[in-house]
């Protein structure tokens, strides 16, 4: 299926591992030029040669933590200083830690805030302009099941998280008339590193093993597993891709089933 993707310019936030190194592979098996950005400088490093070798791609990469405001502006400007154009912008972050409200703090409140909503706020003010230079334009925001359906141990993430959706259903009704699409991909329980941390969180207050914690969420997952990262990556290309030209605004979860509401 031709997805109109090849030669576009994509940022990737958080792009080292997990859904965002699969989204940044998955766009560049498209033919799309990738701009990476994470923490992580070597693990970057990785993945941009990982996209080069494999796919001819241009790849550019800039090390830094998505909630300094400072930091997302500049990298869009050299993003599109660079390719001379930003297509897509996939917003991405970890998560903030799994822990009851009683022992969170007001600076992991704070923290949770900024990388969390803020920094999709920075993003879209930083690429949003230059994608209404050009009459197009995806902007993708992940954030998580919990969107829909709370998870017991995220309060931090069940609260702020869901200040996204009201962000991406009112970018996407005033950006449309510039033919710029605004969606949300919400995955469920996926195999990576942020599942290994709910894993050990419940094996220390429950006393199960984080083996045992796995198995009891695939139990719960009508499809019976946890999600692999490329098939999030997958349903993140179709957005960006001229297939979804006329879906905007929406959440899509990427969970298996487990989201029971209608």
């Amino acid at each position: 299926m031709e997805t109109g993707l090849r030669n576009r310019v994509a940022i990737i936030a958080a792009s080292s591992k997990g859904i965002g190194r699969a989204t940044a592979l998955a766009l560049a098996s498209e033919g799309t030029h990738l701009a990476l950005c994470a923490r992580n400088a070597n693990a970057l490093d990785q993945v941009a040669e990982e996209a080069r070798h494999l796919h001819g791609v241009e790849v550019y990469t800039e090390t830094f933590d998505v909630a300094e405001d400072d930091r997302v502006r500049q990298f869009a400007d050299a993003v599109h200083g660079r390719f001379g154009n930003i297509d897509i912008c996939v917003t991405n972050a970890g998560g903030p830690p799994a822990k009851s409200f009683a022992e969170t703090t007001m600076a992991e409140w704070d923290r949770a805030y900024q990388l969390n909503l803020r920094s999709i706020v920075s993003f879209a003010q930083a690429v949003l302009p230059y994608m209404q230079q050009r009459r197009w334009g995806r902007l993708i925001t992940i954030t998580s099941i919990a969107v829909k359906q709370p998870v017991p141990e995220l309060i931090l993430s069940n609260s702020v998280r869901t200040g996204v959706l009201g962000l991406v259903r009112s970018l996407a009704t005033q950006y449309g008339p510039d033919n710029i699409t605004i969606n949300n991909v919400g995955p469920g329980y996926t195999a990576t590193d942020r599942v290994k941390e709910l894993a050990q969180t419940n094996a220390q207050t429950s006393g199960r093993s984080a083996s045992e914690y796995e198995s009891e969420v695939a139990k719960d997952i009508p499809l019976g597993r946890l999600a692999k990262p490329e098939e999030v990556a997958d349903v993140i290309v179709w957005l960006a891709s001229e297939r979804a030209s006329y879906i905007t605004g929406q959440t899509i979860l990427v969970d298996g089933g487990l989201y029971r509401g209608l």
